[in-house]
């Protein structure tokens, strides 16, 4: 199986090359990883290794690989919550039913379910049902920030694939390959900012449109008032965290750590702004567990004016 596609990861590339597609590969996969590190990258190579028709899968190149590229693929299905809310068990039992309904053109029909991670306990274990009892053709590919809020008994049913970040240099080579009209300055600055997620590389390079704008100008409000002395601004500014829906706020905790990370390279008070950066990457793992955003904003008040 290739999947050069996907950037950085050596040893799940190792793992995931010595498969073949189609029932070579496992009917369940959760794959895990921060918000950019490739998921959706990962489970679209998964679903095309599953239908490819060509001799190394997956090709590319053939029907069901283009189908799948393109988010026209019949057997290939996505369940997501409704707006900020979780797929709900009677998602999963509609999906359970639907599995029970032959592919329509390959041999495997193919389930991507969105944000598993935040699906609750009845929805989980009516996932588990599903994962257990299943069609020998349907695979189920879940995705997820945090692999370790999904139920061990749907984790042990799955194989687990976990994402990292890639380093500099190679996403400088990812992004000089998708961006070649863009300048070896714009890219080395995305490469840097990204952190190792490429998603992140790929938005602050397109621009990101109206919500990436917003974002930014949030964020950079909040980074003044962590970098001052004054409290209550303070207060005020990270009241944007509690409007921020689940989905957003890790994109939001991102772009404030690269800010905050920026202005420290830059100067400034040095110590003030790595301390709000590590208190940010704290938040942010609070959030991958459903911290309330209201106490994420009391959180990042008091580790900045009372540290100790």
């Amino acid at each position: 199986m290739d999947i050069s596609a996907l950037a950085g990861n050596p040893r799940l590339k190792e793992l995931l090359s010595q498969r073949e597609g189609g029932r070579g590969l496992s009917h369940a996969y959760l794959i895990s990883g921060p918000v950019g590190s490739g998921r959706h990258t990962l489970a679209r190579l998964l679903a095309q290794a599953m239908l490819c028709q060509g001799a190394n899968k997956p090709c590319g190149q053939c029907g069901p690989c283009k189908k799948v590229a393109a988010g026209i693929h019949p057997d290939v299905i996505i369940a997501a919550g409704d707006g900020d809310k979780p797929i709900s068990v009677d998602q999963v039992r509609s999906l359970r039913a639907d599995a029970y309904v032959r592919p329509n053109e390959g041999e495997r029909k193919i389930y991507l379910l969105e944000g598993a991670d935040r699906m609750n306990a009845a929805a989980q274990n009516a996932m588990l049902k599903l994962l257990e009892e299943g069609p020998e053709y349907a695979a189920f590919l879940l995705l997820a920030e945090n692999a370790g809020a999904v139920l061990q008994t749907v984790r042990s049913r799955c194989e687990e694939l976990s994402l990292t970040p890639v380093n500099p240099k190679e996403a400088l080579t990812w992004l000089e390959g998708r961006f070649p009209q863009k300048s070896r300055e714009e890219l080395q600055k995305a490469a840097l900012d990204c952190q190792g997620l490429l998603g992140r590389a790929v938005e602050a390079l397109e621009g990101g449109g109206e919500a990436s704008r917003e974002r930014s100008a949030l964020a950079r409000r909040l980074c003044d008032a962590m970098t001052g002395t004054d409290e209550a601004v303070l207060f005020e500014a990270s009241m944007v965290l509690d409007k921020l829906g689940k989905e957003e706020l890790p994109r939001f905790l991102d772009e404030l750590e690269v800010q905050l990370g920026t202005r420290a390279a830059q100067g400034g008070d040095r110590k003030r702004l790595l301390q709000g950066v590590e208190l940010v990457r704290t938040l942010r793992g609070a959030a991958r567990l459903n911290a309330n955003p209201g106490q994420l904003a009391g959180w990042l008040c008091a580790g900045m004016f009372c540290p100790d």
